[in-house]
């Protein structure tokens, strides 16, 4: 049966960082088999889809080196120990984009890739903007692009807006304005 539980056998710790832990697993299957998994530890992270009194939502430019190129993003970071999301997520806003929010409203909540991390990203919309002064972290290069919201929707279909986190927000929010439109 799909679905059951894979119990752990035996951990071995193979990397822990700032960032991430890495960890392999060997694990139990039905019928007696074992099998390797490969489990990468995070403690968490916000996405925030912030939208001004314009309708124009705020978004973010980076090079990211994972994937080698720079992508157009919500503004988004990890969780630090003790900290709650809706401070994340201010935090983040600030830090990011440079603007404070009257409000943050959180939508969903999801497993980014379960397929090989814990990592649980927390999504909010951030209304009632007023610009303070942008302090990204010392290692982060950050252009802040403003456009209407709609060409965000446009730019994740053409695949020009193409992580998980950003298209998740950014869809999340269109299918709240669209119920609150009664449509």
């Amino acid at each position: 049966m799909a679905g059951k539980v894979e119990e752990i056998l035996l951990t071995k710790r193979i990397y822990e960082g700032n960032n991430v832990n890495l960890r392999v697993d060997t694990i139990s299957l039905p019928g007696g088999r074992t099998a390797i998994r490969e489990v990468v530890e995070h403690s968490g992270a916000v996405a925030i889809v912030p939208v001004n009194e314009k309708g124009e939502i705020l978004l973010v430019r980076q090079y990211r080196h994972a994937v080698g190129k720079s992508l157009l993003e919500i503004p988004a970071g990890k969780l630090e120990p003790g900290e709650s999301m809706t401070d994340c997520a201010g935090r983040e806003l600030l830090e990011e984009t440079g603007y404070e929010a009257a409000s943050l409203h959180r939508l969903i909540s999801f497993f980014s890739t379960p397929g090989f991390t814990n990592e649980m990203l927390h999504l909010f919309l951030a209304t009632g903007l007023t610009y303070v002064g942008q302090k990204p972290d010392d290692d982060e290069d950050i252009d802040l692009v403003i456009m209407p919201f709609e060409r965000a929707i446009e730019l994740v279909w053409e695949g020009e807006i193409c992580d998980a986190k950003s298209i998740a927000g950014i869809l999340a929010v269109a299918r709240s304005i669209k119920k609150a439109d009664g449509n």
